[in-house]
């Protein structure tokens, strides 16, 4: 046990992370530091963006009603996952609008991407 957390200590101080494991994306009582909080919501985004615009495509559903949804739910999908699942204090990563902008303009794109292949 001793030679294991040594190990992750020695990863940490030359820059390798410590491995992530999935089960601490839905313990609430689990610690997360900015950056990795930050990386979680935004691929969490961007799998919302993937099968939003697949779907959306393949329906076809376009114009500016269906962006304008798609922001509202991939918001709402962030804003439950860190609030209602992870409970953690918003204030402690800067506040409600810092998390909830992690990877939107990334996701936007991907989105219109995804979108314009299928439904064209």
């Amino acid at each position: 046990m001793v030679k294991k957390s040594k190990k992750l200590q020695q990863q940490h101080e030359i820059g390798h992370s410590v491995p992530f494991k999935l089960n601490k994306l839905f313990d609430s009582d689990a610690s997360w530091d900015k950056d990795q909080l930050g990386d979680v919501l935004h691929w969490m985004r961007q799998l919302v963006a993937l099968v939003c615009g697949l779907i959306w495509g393949a329906i076809p559903l376009g114009g500016g009603f269906w962006l304008i949804f798609y922001l509202g739910l991939s918001t709402a999908i962030v804003y439950a996952y860190y609030a209602l699942i992870l409970k953690v204090d918003e204030e402690d990563f800067g506040g409600h609008g810092t998390l909830l902008q992690e990877g939107l303009f990334a996701s936007i794109t991907l989105f219109l991407v995804y979108l314009s292949f299928t439904f064209y």
